[in-house]
C-alpha cells in the first residue's frame, strides 16, 4: 500500500503510533490465511469483517473508479492531441492523472514556475543534455493560465527551431500533459527527417521530461500514484518508423513500419525513491521505443540497483 504515513506520538513511557492510510481506489483490501480470506473495515474504533454485500459494493466502487480514471486519461489525451499537425509530422502525446487526486489550493504562477524549473533539472538527471528536450522549447519562466491549469506554451529559440514544437501543462489537481513533435527533427546531414521518421532519442527525451514533470508536480500537489498514457499520433500516408540514433538515420529503412501506434499505459508512484523512479522512467521509454522495433534505450541510463 503506497503513501502510508506513520506518526509517533507521546513521551517515554506513554507512546502511541498513528498509521495514516490514504484514500485508495484498490479497496477492498483482503487479508489471507491459508485458503480463507476476509475484508476488514473500520467501525468507529473497532475493526470488523465486511459482509458479502459490503464486499460487492466495494468492488463495484473499485470498477467505477477505474472507469472514471480511464475517462480522465481519455479526456486529457484528446485535449493534448487536438490541433496538432500530425498529418505532416508525428507527435508524442503524454498524459498523467493522479489515481486519487488530492485537491489543495491552486498552484500560483510562482508555484507552477518552480515545478517547471524542477522538472528541467530532473530531466537532465534522467537523460542528460546531449539531445533536444521538449522543455527547451517551452516558456518555463512565464506559464500562462488555462482552464484549471498552468500552460507552458511553445516558445522556440528561433524560427529554425520550429521542428521542436512542444507544449506542457500542470493541472490544479496534479495532472500533467506534454505534447511534442517527434517527427521531422534535424538529421546529421544538415537537413531534416521526414515527418514519419522518428529518432528513438526524441522519444526518450520526451519521456524523461514528462516523467520529470510528474515527479515535480506530485511533490507540489501532494499526490503519489499516477495513471500514465503515452502515444504517438501520425496521420500521414507513410507508416511511422522509429530508428536508433546510431547510423545517420539509415536504419529507418529497416525499422518496423507502424500503421498505428498503440498507446503505452502504466501506473507509477511519483514519490518512490529516486533510483526506483529513475528505473520507471527507463522502463516506460523502453516500452515506447520497443514498439517501433528498437531494442535499447540509449539516453536514459539509471544506476544499477544494489544487490
Amino acid at each position: 500500500m503506497f503513501g502510508l504515513n506513520v506518526h509517533r506520538l507521546g513521551v517515554p513511557g506513554r507512546r502511541a503510533v498513528v498509521v495514516e492510510v490514504p484514500a485508495s481506489v484498490d479497496g477492498p483490501h483482503l487479508i489471507y490465511k491459508n485458503d480463507y480470506f476476509g475484508a476488514p473495515v473500520r467501525n468507529d474504533s473497532d475493526t470488523v469483517w465486511m459482509k458479502e454485500r459490503q464486499i460487492e459494493a466495494m468492488y463495484r466502487a473499485r470498477f467505477d473508479e477505474r472507469r472514471h480514471a480511464a475517462e480522465a486519461l481519455d479526456a486529457l489525451f484528446a485535449e493534448a492531441a487536438a490541433g496538432r499537425d500530425d498529418a505532416q509530422r508525428a507527435w508524442l502525446i503524454a498524459v498523467a492523472h493522479p489515481r486519487v487526486p488530492r485537491f489543495r489550493d491552486r498552484l500560483t504562477r510562482e508555484g507552477a514556475r518552480a515545478v517547471l524549473k524542477k522538472a528541467e533539472f530532473l530531466t537532465g538527471e534522467y537523460a542528460g543534455r546531449d539531445k533536444f528536450h521538449p522543455l527547451e522549447s517551452m516558456d518555463l519562466a512565464d506559464p500562462r493560465p488555462g482552464l484549471r491549469r498552468w500552460v507552458a506554451v511553445n516558445t522556440p529559440m528561433s524560427e529554425a527551431w520550429g521542428w521542436g514544437d512542444s507544449w506542457g501543462s500542470i493541472h490544479h489537481d496534479g495532472s500533467v500533459t506534454v505534447a511534442t513533435a517527434v517527427g521531422g527533427h534535424p538529421d546529421r546531414g544538415g537537413g531534416h527527417f521526414e515527418g514519419w521518421q522518428v529518432e528513438s532519442s526524441a522519444i526518450e527525451c520526451a519521456i524523461a521530461d514528462f516523467m520529470a514533470l510528474i515527479r515535480a508536480s506530485a511533490a507540489a500537489t501532494d499526490n503519489d500514484e499516477y495513471d500514465v498514457r503515452v502515444g504517438i499520433n501520425w496521420a500521414g500516408v507513410q507508416p511511422l518508423r522509429i530508428f536508433p540514433p546510431s547510423d545517420f538515420g539509415r536504419s529507418y529503412y529497416a525499422a518496423t513500419p507502424l500503421h498505428s501506434y498503440t498507446p503505452v499505459e502504466n501506473t507509477v508512484n511519483a514519490t518512490e525513491p529516486d533510483l526506483d523512479y529513475h528505473w520507471h522512467v527507463h522502463d516506460l521509454a523502453r516500452d515506447c521505443v520497443n514498439q517501433g522495433g528498437v531494442s535499447n534505450v540509449v539516453m536514459i541510463r539509471p544506476p544499477a540497483r544494489a544487490d
